[in-house]
């Protein structure tokens, strides 16, 4: 498998997803883009696309997730989830392939 979405991250989703008043038919779209400092970035996106060609999809907690061929080779074994503290709140990305990331925590290398 390529991700798990944690509950914890599926929530933030739903709650998102409620906000923006998105269709049933949404779906959260995770991938690997070239930049940030260490060379690749994550990405989250809602999508109404899905091509089994070059996409595989997964469920979780009630959230359909959506994740690219290309992005899957970077992205396998890793953990989205939430989290919500006083000094921050947000997405992070537990990869077990990336051998080097930054601070910021949306940037890694693998």
């Amino acid at each position: 498998m390529a991700i798990i979405l944690s509950e914890r991250a599926a929530n933030a989703v739903k709650k998102v997803l409620g906000e923006q008043k998105q269709g049933d038919d949404t779906l959260l779209r995770v991938r690997v883009v070239g930049g940030g400092c260490s060379g690749f970035s994550y990405d989250l996106r809602f999508d109404n696309q899905f091509d089994e060609k070059v996409d595989s999809k997964y469920e979780f907690h009630g959230v359909s997730v959506v994740v690219d061929k290309k992005s899957a080779l970077y992205l396998d074994g890793t953990t989205v989830d939430y989290y919500e503290g006083l000094e921050k709140h947000g997405f992070t990305f537990d990869n077990p392939n990336a051998v080097k990331t930054c601070g910021c925590g949306s940037s890694f290398q693998a």
